[in-house]
């Protein structure tokens, strides 16, 4: 299994990252398997220099935030324009009504055309769907719209991504024994933080003690937070192997 960021920006697309969006890869039929978690805002080009778009096999979308699915509609533009000719419509893994959402959001009454080009398929908290080589189980998290937190296991290990999410038990036990934990960590223990929202670090690296996870990659800091303040909350909590990732970063299992 292999792991890129392409976009880690928290909130919106920042000077050095596009908003969320990761590649998860790996082998299937003789082939590899792509499956894309989260197409967050500014993240559509630089995916593009990681994987051939056509190349791509299923989308899981955390939540409809925009920093985490807004350029979804540059998907759609390709995926239905290119002159080689429309996309085989793919599995889109997201809350209920994302189909509308998406397809308003793009605008030009274009609701029919993003419906057809896409299989838009709902979250179930505690289900689990396989994709290719995936198999996806998904949980709700705390934040103001359906969000949800995702573990990808196949042959190789497992990762588990948080999506955006104030302090959540379902996340404590979805993260347990994973070998990757993708956690964010927009706030920062020294601010008056409003709840149910976004973690800290020192809290994503408690989860990670709570699940003794195999590695903790720290993501979703806005530009506007100093890292090295993430940094040290994490280190509060946490004395296992981590990072705060960054675009174009790549981790295999």
């Amino acid at each position: 299994m292999k792991l890129t960021v392409i976009g880690c920006a928290g909130s919106f697309a920042g000077p050095d990252s596009p908003a969320s969006c990761y590649l998860v890869e790996a082998p299937f039929e003789g082939r590899s398997y792509r499956l894309l978690v989260d197409l967050g805002s500014g993240a559509f080009g630089p995916l593009q220099r990681h994987s051939t778009i056509r190349d791509i096999d299923a989308i899981a979308l955390s939540h409809l935030h925009a920093d985490h699915c807004f350029d979804m509609s540059g998907f759609y533009v390709v995926s239905r324009y290119h002159p080689d000719g429309a996309f085989d419509p793919i599995p889109v893994l997201a809350p209920e009504g994302a189909g509308e959402f998406l397809a308003a959001a793009y605008g030009s009454g274009e609701n029919a055309g993003m419906l057809q080009q896409f299989d838009f398929r709902a979250w179930q908290d505690g289900g689990t769907v396989q994709l290719g080589p995936f198999s996806v189980t998904s949980v709700r998290v705390n934040h103001p719209v359906p969000a949800f937190a995702i573990r990808i296991t196949s042959s190789a290990g497992t990762l588990v991504y948080s999506g955006d999410t104030g302090r959540s038990e379902a996340l404590a036990e979805l993260a347990e024994g994973a070998d990757l934990f993708l956690c964010e960590a927009s706030f920062v223990e020294s601010a008056n933080n409003p709840p149910d929202l976004h973690l800290t670090g020192a809290e994503a690296g408690s989860y990670a003690a709570r699940g003794s996870v195999g590695r903790l990659l720290v993501t979703h800091i806005p530009s506007w937070t100093d890292p090295n303040e993430v940094e040290a909350d994490v280190k509060s909590t946490w004395d296992g192997s981590f990072e705060l990732v960054a675009a174009g970063s790549t981790y295999e299992l």
